[in-house]
């Protein structure tokens, strides 16, 4: 079957788009200093909150205002730190909660209640980022790979046998079929990373391994509709348009805010 002609030319911008930032944060990952890739997360933690201002419809000056003060808050707590788990369990708190305010369909449209939700979400985000890119860049790179896999075998299983709506009401794109296809890719990952790993401890924990992985992508489930959500009540359909074929920062890290801090209280609870 031929891929309409508008598909194609999507597909061919995300690319070009994802090609360079993959290769960027790979760079970055493993070459930058601890400061420098603090600074450049604080720099996407700062436009990720312009656009969240955005999402709640506050002007230009006030949304600046706001992204600037969410950028220089983690700046700061990046520069003096902190060990403090509180802000992952607030973050993985509100996700668990998200199930049923997204269930329910309730309004979140008011600046008052969207602002600090998204300081609850975005700074969590970034500390943990921090937090796991200090552990191992490998680490960091296995949950944000979980990301991007569940991401596109969703898109293209989907695109492929999706028949069934997901959240119709939030997302029409969104399929169950996306969603299995999705789940089957993340369920092969884990068990290649986990094997693939010299240091695992094999059969013995692989259930817990699974439970782990299946948790995290139905944050990242989450964390896709609840945006998702969030623009619709907005009546927006990209976050921005700052990334070609992707729309804004927070079209592509949506997931991952909902991923990052309960992989950094994986982490921490295994140590």
């Amino acid at each position: 079957m031929a891929v309409p002609a508008n598909n194609s030319s999507n597909v061919k911008t995300r690319v070009l788009t994802a090609v360079p930032l993959i290769s960027g944060f790979l760079l970055a990952l493993y070459l930058a200093p601890a400061w420098l890739w603090a600074g450049l997360m604080a720099l996407i933690l700062t436009e990720a909150g312009r656009e969240w201002a955005g999402l709640a419809k506050l002007g230009r000056a006030a949304s600046l205002a706001y992204a600037l003060l969410l950028g220089l808050s983690g700046a700061a707590l990046a520069v003096y730190g902190t060990a403090s788990l509180l802000p992952y369990y607030l973050a993985v708190a509100f996700w668990l909660v998200s199930t049923l305010l997204l269930a329910k369909g309730i309004s979140l449209r008011n600046p008052l209640v969207l602002l600090p939700l998204g300081i609850l979400i975005l700074l969590p985000t970034y500390l943990a980022i921090l937090a796991l890119r200090q552990e191992s860049p490998d680490l960091l790179l296995v949950v944000v790979g979980l990301v991007v896999i569940a991401d596109s075998a969703a898109y293209f299983s989907g695109r492929r046998f999706g028949k069934h709506k997901l959240a119709p009401s939030i997302s029409p794109g969104k399929t169950w079929e996306g969603a299995i296809g999705a789940w089957i890719a993340i369920t092969i990952y884990a068990l290649a990373i986990h094997f693939l790993d010299t240091d695992s401890c094999g059969l013995a924990c692989l259930p817990q391994v699974l439970g782990a992985y299946w948790t995290l992508f139905v944050l990242s489930v989450l964390g896709d509709l609840f945006e998702s959500a969030l623009k619709r009540q907005a009546g927006i359909k990209d976050s921005g348009v700052l990334l070609p074929g992707h729309g804004g920062v927070l079209d592509r890290i949506d997931s991952l805010t909902a991923v990052l801090p309960a992989a950094a209280l994986f982490w921490m609870w295994l140590k």
